[in-house]
């Protein structure tokens, strides 16, 4: 039987598809294949509207029992629009960001080319719509966007560059490799080339020229969401002070030195990325550490149509799978080049195997709905910030995982002092960035002078941080959450205590932790 709650959340899912449609096809949803988020002054007032009203009907709701996975998302969903109330009227996401307008543009259409879940012809009609959806929603980015950070233009004016270069002849080459005739899709992608320089234009002539210097979400809109989205007990001086802690012992351990990592260079190269995810599938099963899914990852190149343009935009080699979607093979666009401890660690380990992969696969069988698509990747950032912690909380862990079952070389090992170094850095970088207490380019410089990062990657680590307020103190926190949850479960054997974790899906690990001390916790918290 449906309850009064049930009903509500299914009104909050279709507004949180409706209003976000590219979101929507990455996490499965295909009712909205066709549109782009109607980004416009009067489109951001009706969504306002629309999460208040749910708001308070949530708030009205009488009570009832509901199960765990209900009660997540009664505490998940009250907490995403308390923070979506911030949103639209912030910077970050209503008027000063300009790339938020092109990375939606952009993603509408990867989001629909880049994976199988339909015929190609299929998919191409959407992306079609989709094409010729964008010079409406640059227009409106053109008519709301002022006063706008000059480092988020900069970005959002590679992704015009970008976009030229996907549009121009990456498109192309997909009908061409593909054998497919041109059709109006040509001519759409001709009025969203159009729309991209007009919108590149506006940057160089209306926001650079008038850039703000402010990059900060304030102490206050932190502290919420910190509260709201991530649950965390303790506020932002708590976790400062995490990070201090955890910088100064990695230092400490850096100084004493250890091996160096050798770059090795795997002679079959795309073969290597396959053999060691076996291994790390067989090392999970061997040592029992938890249920590891008969879900392949399939390693392969990018795909040729996007190569060229890939770099300018949020591209990442390996993204969440749509939950909601049938994905038998999961397929991961190998870089063209890493040497055999970066395939191990990263695209293996964190990413493609007992970390990312492994979580994604429970998460998509939660009994919470909400930490079912949370952590899905969207265009810029994850589906719900609420999901980050425990899935950029658990990849980190995974590693460790790894080192504790002799998966890692002592030269390995100790890198992950630089890791967990970096890791902590973010968390400082975030706390201090949007309290208005560093400026950008001291942000990067905590990145060069504490983590050793070059010039360049430090600025653009701290562009992303600054974009993004409460979402690089995830990993640092969520990490250190897992493993206080882990000491806490003392004698429970690990295979157990981690698919208990897991089996919540993408949720607060503070919440899950309320959930895995009670004395007698669920064991099993999914879908039939």
């Amino acid at each position: 039987m449906t309850t009064g709650f049930g009903a509500w959340l299914d009104a909050f899912f279709d507004a949180y598809f409706r209003q976000r449609p590219v979101n929507a096809t990455f996490i499965g949803v295909h009712a909205f294949d066709d549109r782009l988020p109607d980004l416009s002054a009067a489109g951001q007032a009706r969504n306002a509207a629309e999460s208040a009203t749910l708001l308070t009907q949530l708030r009205d709701l009488p009570n009832e029992p509901l199960s765990t996975g209900a009660q997540l998302d009664h505490q998940l969903a009250e907490g995403f629009l308390e923070v979506a109330a911030w949103e639209a009227t912030s910077a970050h996401y209503a008027w000063g960001n300009p790339s938020l307008f092109t990375g939606e543009a952009v993603f509408g259409v990867l989001s629909l080319l880049l994976r199988p879940f339909a015929p190609l012809s299929e998919r191409l009609e959407f992306a079609t719509a989709r094409l010729a959806a964008i010079p409406r929603l640059l227009d409106d980015g053109r008519a709301v966007l002022h006063d706008a950070p000059a480092a988020w233009s900069l970005r959002a004016r590679r992704e015009c560059a970008g976009a030229q270069v996907l549009l121009d002849g990456g498109l192309a080459r997909l009908l061409h490799d593909n054998g497919i005739q041109p059709s109006g899709l040509t001519e759409a992608a001709g009025a969203a080339r159009a729309a991209f320089a007009r919108f590149d234009a506006f940057i160089e002539t209306e926001l650079l020229p008038n850039a703000a210097d402010t990059y900060a979400c304030g102490v206050e809109t932190f502290e919420l969401l910190l509260q709201r989205a991530h649950f965390l007990e303790g506020g932002a001086d708590e976790l400062e002070r995490l990070a201090l802690a955890r910088m100064a012992e990695e230092e400490a351990a850096i100084a004493a030195g250890g091996p160096p990592l050798e770059s090795v260079q795997p002679a079959h190269y795309l073969a290597r990325f396959g053999e060691l995810w076996s291994a790390a599938r067989d090392l999970a099963e061997r040592h029992d550490l938890l249920t590891f899914p008969d879900w392949p990852v399939r390693y392969v190149e990018q795909p040729a149509w996007v190569r060229e343009a890939a770099p300018a935009f949020y591209f990442l080699p390996y993204r969440a799978p749509a939950p909601f979607d049938d994905t038998p093979v999961v397929d991961y666009f190998a870089p063209t080049s890493a040497d055999d401890s970066t395939i191990k660690l990263n695209h293996v380990v964190h990413h493609g195997s007992l970390g990312h992969h492994v979580q994604n696969w429970h998460a998509a069988r939660a009994a919470s709905r909400i930490g079912q698509v949370a952590a899905v990747d969207c265009a810029s950032r994850i589906a719900m910030l609420c999901g980050g912690t425990l899935a950029e909380g658990w990849a980190c862990y995974a590693t460790d995982l790894a080192d504790e079952a002799g998966f890692l070389t002592p030269a390995e090992s100790f890198a992950q002092h630089a890791a967990r170094l970096r890791m902590a850095a973010r968390a400082l970088v975030d706390i201090r960035l949007h309290q208005g207490r560093i400026s950008l380019s001291e942000a990067a410089d905590v990145y060069v002078e504490r983590v050793g990062m070059s010039a360049s990657g430090a600025l653009a680590e701290a562009v992303k941080n600054s974009l993004f307020p409460g979402a690089a103190c995830m990993y640092l926190a969520g990490w250190d959450g897992i493993w206080q949850l882990r000491r806490a479960a003392g004698g429970v054997p690990l295979r157990v205590f981690h698919d208990r974790l897991l089996a919540l899906g993408s949720v607060p690990v503070a919440l899950a932790g309320q959930i895995l001390r009670q004395p007698d916790p669920v064991t099993v918290l999914v879908n039939p």
